[in-house]
């Protein structure tokens, strides 16, 4: 994974003792890994493709109007939802920008996941008025002025196209912006397509041909909202990241020589670009600034292998509860939260 490691750590030691009587002792560090890029431009290109996004869709729907064209009013509101669905955005993104605090410990950048799934819906909203619109004109087709669609359509792919540039870069890390990058993407395929219409109907009264694109462009339209929805559903649910094989990281830290044995293993995105991961640590008896020197090393390498920069490491002596890969916590059981046996 090509990203470079952080210089500064914010580290926090946590040690849990057991009972006077037993001899074992339970040692905790828990470390963070934060990345930062050096400049963060996503603010910028979010607001330029914002006014963009509302010159846009207000000529495609004079235009339809005149031109008479369901295709082209189609296309107008998906930019139109493209408008809200990038204010939702960047609203999202400055929140996201706010630091962490004792109400919310993790921060605001889930914000953006949220703004993600709202712009699913609204897209979802967008598509059930063109499919009620196009079905009204398969009734009753009416002629379209192909020039002016045309002329429009090409407004649509110069504007969408530029957009779909600029958010390109920062949409490879962000669900939000990667989610404004769809959203552009198929305004400039859908303008494609309402162009080849109006070209078509400059020759051939073919006007059911309209309401039939309109149809194609809310197949496309639903697709990439099934993807935003989905992908920000499961960062919402704590779903292990894609990529992250739990298992994978198992046999990857139990190799370790001074590692008996790792249990319990939980991974979850904090935001659509960062990886918080915890587990238990099973090491022979030792000072905890001996601990502190593996725990440096599991650290680096989790960051490395597996782009994890949130980790959570539970060092312990004695293996609590069965030891098994994931922790029986909501199981219904007898014992502890590690599914061992209960203490008075």
């Amino acid at each position: 994974m090509d990203k470079s490691f952080p210089e500064s750590i914010d580290r926090q030691n946590q040690f849990h003792h057991g009972d006077a009587s037993e001899s074992d002792s339970h040692s905790t560090a828990v470390n963070h890994h934060h990345h930062f890029e050096v400049e963060d431009t996503s603010g910028p290109r979010l607001l330029l493709t914002l006014a963009l996004n509302f010159i846009i869709p207000v000529a495609q729907v004079v235009g339809g109007i005149i031109s008479n064209s369901m295709a082209l009013v189609s296309d107008a509101m998906h930019n139109f939802s493209d408008f809200t669905a990038i204010l939702i955005s960047y609203v999202a993104f400055r929140i996201g920008r706010k630091g962490a605090s004792p109400e919310n410990t993790f921060g605001y950048r889930r914000a953006e996941v949220m703004a993600a799934l709202i712009n699913g819906a609204i897209l979802v909203g967008a598509s059930i008025f063109i499919v009620f619109e196009a079905v009204i004109r398969f009734q009753h087709p009416e002629p379209v002025l192909g020039r002016i669609v045309m002329i429009l359509a090409g407004v649509g792919i110069l504007g969408n196209g530029f957009s779909a540039w600029l958010l390109h870069r920062d949409s490879k890390d962000n669900l939000n912006i990667r989610g404004a990058f769809l959203h552009m993407l198929g305004d400039l395929l859908t303008s494609v397509v309402v162009l080849i219409n109006g070209a078509i109907l400059i020759f051939k009264p073919w006007y059911w041909l309209d309401p039939l694109l309109s149809l194609l462009i809310v197949v496309f339209i639903l697709k990439n909202c099934w993807d935003i929805i989905k992908d920000a559903t499961a960062v919402l649910m704590n779903a292990t990241p894609k990529g992250i094989d739990i298992q994978k990281i198992k046999d990857f830290l139990e190799n370790i020589p001074e590692v008996c044995a790792v249990h319990y293993l939980h991974a979850w995105n904090v935001s659509s670009s960062s990886i918080a991961f915890s587990c238990h640590v099973e090491v022979n008896d030792q000072t905890v600034s001996q601990a502190e020197v593996l725990a440096e090393k599991i650290r680096h390498d989790l960051y490395h292998r597996f782009g994890i920069d949130h980790p959570i490491l539970q060092f312990e002596t004695v293996r609590c509860g069965n030891g098994g890969l994931l922790c029986e916590i909501g199981k219904p059981a007898h014992g502890n939260a590690c599914g061992g046996p209960a203490r008075n």
